[in-house]
């Protein structure tokens, strides 16, 4: 929660959820755009076709602010040059009874207890408030996290070879595991990998004629606890990783936009979010009903800074 006490905005790059986990384990909001709709022009390219950038706030009032500012074709920047405009028409519309919000409840409950029982409750907030609750199914989720895998670090790899070869005493464990595991993988892998994107893709936009967006919680767990040792030699826990990024992964493989907002606390005063993703370009829809879901969460907590 140290971001409020600093600063009211920081901007982000999204490839596997690194704006939307720090965001949920830090109490913020946090958007990821679509794929392109924010420029990534003098941005390092560690994963060119998974990442998408926006901002982390301390309001979706100031998500929205930051998006209008930063979203829009640069003459720089080719995956962004075909856009649609940018319109905020009907972001304060003050009911959800035109909208319908898909959740696959196999997907949303695979989190932990507390995550769980939060977010259903704001789950029914929302449908208090207007909003038809509409059974979804997402399918081969398990392809999706693999062949994400397979994108997001083969393209690390690609880039950060060179510093690998060359500086592998000077990078933490993590990054030498990570990039390790890059090389494993196959030119054949990236292709079945991509094959898959299409398909999900696909299977996205039939689910977006039948409902606006898509529900999940933001992590499926809270913010892990951070010992002395991780701060000098980095963090390998492929567990947790796997726990933070399972509501991400789908938004960053197929440049779905996604926006979490922090929706209450576990019983040991850590965050929880709820996650909103929408289809392509509509980043405005997800920003009207996350002001919805912010009014849910009825106090925040400051954050302590300083040891225990």
């Amino acid at each position: 929660d140290a971001l409020p006490i600093f600063c009211p905005l920081a901007i982000g790059t999204d490839g596997g959820g690194s704006v939307r986990i720090p965001s949920s384990f830090c109490g913020l909001v946090g958007l990821k755009g679509t794929f392109g709709r924010i420029s990534a022009q003098g941005a390092v390219p560690l994963s060119y076709s998974t990442v998408g950038f926006g901002p982390l706030c301390t309001s979706v009032v100031d998500a929205a602010l930051a998006y209008a500012m930063l979203a829009g074709p640069d003459p720089e920047y080719v995956h962004g040059l075909m856009q649609p405009s940018l319109t905020m028409d009907g972001i304060m519309t003050s009911t959800l009874k035109d909208l319908k919000l898909g959740v696959d409840w196999t997907f949303f409950k695979a989190c932990d207890r507390e995550v769980l029982e939060i977010c259903e409750k704001a789950v029914e907030y929302l449908k208090s408030e207007g909003a038809s609750i509409v059974d979804i199914s997402i399918p081969e989720l398990e392809e999706v996290h693999v062949a994400h895998v397979i994108c997001i670090l083969g393209e690390m790899r690609d880039f950060l070879l060179p510093d690998f070869n060359e500086n592998f005493q000077d990078m933490n464990l993590e990054t030498r595991n990570s990039i390790a595991l890059g090389c494993q993988f196959t030119a054949m892998d990236y292709i079945k990998a991509n094959r898959q994107r299409t398909r999900t893709m696909n299977y996205l936009k039939e689910i977006f004629t039948e409902v606006n967006c898509i529900l999940t919680p933001g992590t499926a767990c809270t913010a892990p606890f951070i010992q002395d040792s991780d701060l000098l030699h980095g963090y390998s826990d492929f567990q947790t990783m796997g726990r933070s990024m399972r509501y991400m992964q789908l938004g960053n493989f197929t440049g779905i936009p996604g926006l979490v907002v922090p929706v209450g606390y576990s019983t040991s005063g850590l965050p929880i979010s709820l996650q909103i993703m929408g289809k392509w370009w509509d980043e405005t829809l997800l920003l009207r009903v996350g002001m919805k879901v912010e009014e849910f969460r009825k106090t925040t907590r400051k954050p302590k800074i300083g040891r225990a």
